[in-house]
């Protein structure tokens, strides 16, 4: 679309132009919505002015999906030629519904050599409701249809609906922090106009600044001279260094005349996943909270709070949407701020319902009370959609199950290269045909598919399986707090909660595995697993022996088992003296992985 309207010249044209982290590039993913206006001249003779907002497909992202949709009033609906519908393809339907936008689907990736748009159009038809003259067949590799799905955009999107004379109102769908020009708000302007040097005003935190600079995301040209106006999608320069003063989802008016009431409001997506984050040297302790102060900007479904380890030092509890999430926060930290972090194993948020009935809410197991302090544990449950090709449906079942997974029903998705008919698909696999895809939904518990069950259901399915989850609430479970001793001494950042079934098994394989990561000292170093005052797993790192013999070239046996008892009276004090033992950080990451 870029290159089609003449935004950017071939000769400046990159390959993911839109993915400017280089962390977007590397994966091959989008981790940020990117907008960008484009100036169509449409084949009826007039020119039109489109905001297109760039969203990620991951599941982790779609916070960053219901910002944007929230802007618009139309949405493209990409599927892949090859793939078919996804399950976040399922979800992010649902979301355009709930923001009442247009959809307009569009089949791509035509080009590739096992595309099959035919079915891939019948599943739309089938799941969607879709009629077949709505489709459009395009590529983004070669421009095929391009030019005819940017016409159907100027033909079924709705012209913006707002006033010019009423006072500014922009919501604020994204931002990002500037040294010199202070927080930067991506705006879509709903009523009013805004222009440089106006002193503009948030309607949630009150907080105001002088605009430095208005402008609007072209690949060529930024700044608007003029400003912005209703309809229109910009950046503002607001000048406000205090990054906590700007949220994601605000609205900003102007302080002259300032709106009454924001128009609309995001609703606040709370985060999933928990870890701690600390700086390797606690020097940098200041350092790490500016850094997730700005990146909060940046990434509004963020959220943090300090807390602090007697193993790690002083850190934050940071909440994230999911896995990926978590690690993309990680590296743009290590790489944008350059700072080198410990990372604790992940956990969810847990209810915990006390003797006297008031309940409380613990992501982090080090402030889980004493079992005689709490009559029960609630866990978070999610509905977990799951598409896969038919001939791995039994293999999924399997894996689910083993996660504690409850299943709630099947449904086959129409193809007509199966075979079929009429092109729908029956319950059983008779005459289903191999290309046939199967809907999975299951109730699982949020623990049990956090860390490595993505990859286990790719492996699993040979890598074509996709997945999407919602929250759906808490349910009373069996759960423990696992605690790893070291050298009798307990580590806080390595607890964990665990279901009591699992509780054993894991405690064996984190004890096993920080066996291999610990240095050996001068005196033998126990590792212990345990729930409460039960030790479920134990193992030795084996003391360092100094040949103490070497100097002994004869004499009598005696002399050397007096060398000996000495040596071991020695380390038997040592072990008293030395109370702590250091961890590397390399336990922490091992720990990480060999969660779940």
């Amino acid at each position: 679309m870029i290159e089609l309207t003449g935004a950017v010249s071939e000769r400046d044209m990159v390959e993911q132009h839109l993915d400017t982290m280089d962390l977007e590039r590397e994966r091959g993913i989008t981790i940020k919505a990117q907008a960008v206006r484009l100036a169509f001249p449409s084949r009826d003779g007039n020119e039109y002015q489109l905001n297109l907002i760039d969203t990620p497909g991951h599941v982790d992202f779609s916070f960053e999906v219901s910002r944007s949709l929230a802007a618009c009033e139309a949405a493209v609906l990409l599927i892949d030629a090859s793939q078919g519908i996804q399950a976040q393809t399922m979800a992010n339907v649902y979301l355009a519904l709930e923001n009442d936008l247009v959809l307009i689907p569009a089949i791509n990736k035509i080009d590739m050599p096992n595309a099959e748009p035919e079915r891939v159009a019948a599943e739309m038809v089938d799941t969607f409701g879709f009629s077949e003259d709505e489709m459009l067949w395009v590529s983004g590799k070669t421009g095929e249809g391009v030019e005819d799905l940017l016409e159907r955009i100027v033909e079924l999107t709705p012209p913006p609906v707002g006033d010019f004379e009423e006072p500014l109102q922009a919501l604020v769908f994204d931002s990002k922090y500037d040294s010199f020009k202070g927080v930067v708000t991506y705006v879509r302007v709903l009523d009013g106009a805004i222009k440089a040097r106006d002193r503009a005003k948030f309607m949630g935190s009150d907080a105001q600044g002088e605009v430095l600079e208005v402008g609007y995301f072209s690949p060529t040209v930024m700044q608007a001279p003029e400003g912005l106006r209703v309809g229109e999608v910009g950046y503002v320069a607001t000048g406000i260094k205090e990054v906590s003063d700007v949220m994601v989802g605000d609205t900003m008016t102007l302080v002259k005349e300032p709106a009454l009431e924001p128009r609309i409001k995001y609703q606040e997506q709370k985060p999933m996943v928990f870890t701690g984050l600390y700086p390797s040297d606690a020097n940098d302790y200041v350092e790490l909270r500016e850094a997730l102060g700005k990146l909060r900007l940046n990434d509004a479904a963020l959220v943090f709070e300090p807390e602090s380890s007697s193993a790690l030092g002083f850190g934050f509890r940071c909440g994230f949407l999911g896995l990926l999430h978590m690690e993309v926060v990680q590296e743009r930290l290590e790489r944008e701020y350059e700072l080198e972090l410990i990372t604790t194993a992940p956990s969810v948020e847990f209810q915990v319902m006390l003797n006297d009935g008031e309940i409380i809410y613990v992501e982090n197991p080090s402030k889980l009370p004493e079992r005689r302090d709490y009559a029960e544990i609630l866990e978070p449950w999610v509905d977990l959609s799951i598409i896969v090709p038919a001939a791995y449906y039994g293999n999924v079942m399997e894996l689910v199950t083993k996660k504690r997974g409850v299943f709630k029903r099947m449904e086959y998705l129409q193809t007509q290269a199966a075979g079929s008919g009429n092109g729908t698909m029956s319950g059983s696999m008779n005459g289903a045909g191999r290309n046939a895809r199967v809907m999975l939904e299951y109730e699982a518990p949020l623990s049990a598919i956090l860390v490595d069950f993505h990859d286990m259901l790719k492996s699993a399915t040979q890598g074509y399986a996709s997945m999407d989850y919602q929250a759906s609430g808490y349910r009373e479970a069996s759960m423990v707090k696992l605690d790893i001793l070291v050298n009798h001494e307990e580590v806080d950042a390595l607890s964990s909660i665990v279901h009591s079934s699992e509780a054993e098994v894991t405690g064996r394989m984190l004890a096993s595995k920080l066996k291999e990561l610990i240095p050996r000292q001068m005196f033998a170093v126990p590792i212990q697993a345990s729930v409460g005052s039960k030790i479920v797993a134990r193992t030795n790192v084996k003391a360092l022996r100094k040949n103490v013999l070497a100097k002994c070239y004869g004499g009598d046996v005696t002399r050397k088992r007096k060398l000996l008892e000495r040596q071991k009276a020695g380390k038997k004090r040592r072990a008293k003296m030395v109370g702590s033992v250091e961890v590397p950080q390399e336990a922490f990451m091992a720990v990480l992985q060999l969660r779940n």
